[in-house]
């Protein structure tokens, strides 16, 4: 049958991570690639710095996988004065072909929250902010809400968070008394304070996520110690006891967002396979594309 082309495992990676999931503003799929290119190597990192796209290539990459994507708006020159004409100059000259799975990927089946989601052990997942797919065989859609097999402390919870994470010189943060008993969690790898709201409205005790700026964090913890206030005093005003919810786990993006790939090789492998009846060579960066090297 000879090897999958470009165009063979871009089909495979769009049946796997459908375009049609990407939030409005995205525009993940393939970037920089010849259609009819033969793909025998695949190189997996979370972002396409130069960094990375120097190991796909040494790596004899055919195709490249990030998540996070080369290009948010629109460019008019991929010159060499610039890191970004750096890329796309590099990965043509070494023949390499780089395919962008960003919020398509946040919101698929196995795709980034739900494979976080797997790691953390959420039981009876669902969707945080659901996307009708009538074609569909699961459900999907941005974050996950779930509930821990047994209660655990706000404190243990987020070591276990860090350690699930590769290292980075952000750390974790917490909002909320590390002594405080939780048993839901809403998780959104990636920046999750534009969801504020539907995190209040499930209710649960946790929130997950990354890139929490200061005062729509500081906004929600303080509603959710005034509301937890009302609650002390008798008032029927959100879920649950007095305690504030929902606390926050605050994570490096970049690590959070690495989960996508505890599912995505094995299944694009797999894919690929079955679709072509060749399984390409898969490998995963262990570069930390966390962009602080030093914390004072």
């Amino acid at each position: 049958m000879g090897d999958p082309t470009v165009k063979r495992v871009v089909d495979v990676l769009e049946t796997l991570y459908p375009l049609r999931y990407a939030e409005s503003w995205d525009e993940p799929g393939l970037i920089v690639g010849d259609l009819a290119h033969p793909v025998r190597r695949i190189y997996c990192a979370v972002d396409p710095t130069i960094a990375t796209v120097r190991e796909a290539v040494a790596y004899g990459a055919d195709l490249m996988i990030t998540h996070h994507p080369l290009f948010f708006r629109s460019v008019h020159a991929v010159s060499g004065l610039g890191f970004r004409g750096d890329i796309v100059n590099t990965l043509v000259g070494a023949g390499c072909a780089l395919w962008v799975g960003h919020t398509n990927a946040d919101s698929a089946h196995r795709g980034t929250a739900h494979a976080f989601a797997d790691r953390l052990g959420l039981l009876e997942q669902k969707p945080l902010v659901p996307i009708d797919d009538p074609n569909g065989d699961h459900p999907v859609g941005l974050g996950r809400v779930g509930r821990l097999a047994s209660p655990t402390t706000l404190g243990d919870l987020a070591r276990k968070v860090s350690q699930l994470l590769p290292h980075t010189q952000m750390g974790v943060q917490v909002a909320g008394d590390p002594d405080a008993q939780v048993r839901t969690v809403a998780t959104l790898p990636g920046s999750g304070d534009s969801l504020f709201d539907e995190v209040r409205a499930s209710g649960v005790d946790v929130y997950i996520t990354s890139d929490l700026r200061h005062h729509p964090a500081t906004d929600a913890w303080q509603q959710a110690v005034y509301e937890a206030e009302l609650r002390a005093r008798g008032f029927a005003v959100g879920s649950g006891d007095a305690m504030p919810r929902p606390m926050l786990i605050n994570t490096p993006h970049s690590a959070i967002e690495r989960s996508l790939f505890h599912y995505l090789v094995g299944d694009v492998a797999d894919a690929v396979e079955r679709e072509t009846g060749v399984r390409p060579l898969i490998e995963l960066s262990r570069t930390n594309t966390d962009p602080w090297s030093m914390r004072v």
